[in-house]
């Protein structure tokens, strides 16, 4: 699991993607907070949050 951030979600998705290296649909995506870019574009802008965890089916089982 990774919590990311990025001006938009969308650019938080894609890192957070290339950080576990695995494919959008091998993981789950909770968007924590939207982006705000403040008032005119002005000061105040917040940036995008996800949090991203890979499903269970997904993670490679290991034998022993």
């Amino acid at each position: 699991m990774v919590e990311v951030e990025g001006r938009t979600a969308k650019e938080a998705i894609d890192e957070g993607l290339r950080q576990l290296g695995v494919g959008r649909d091998q993981v789950e995506i909770r968007v924590l907070a939207e982006e705000n870019r403040g008032l005119f574009g002005m000061g105040g802008a917040k940036l995008a949050k996800v949090r991203i965890s890979v499903k269970e089916s997904d993670v490679p089982q290991t034998e022993f």
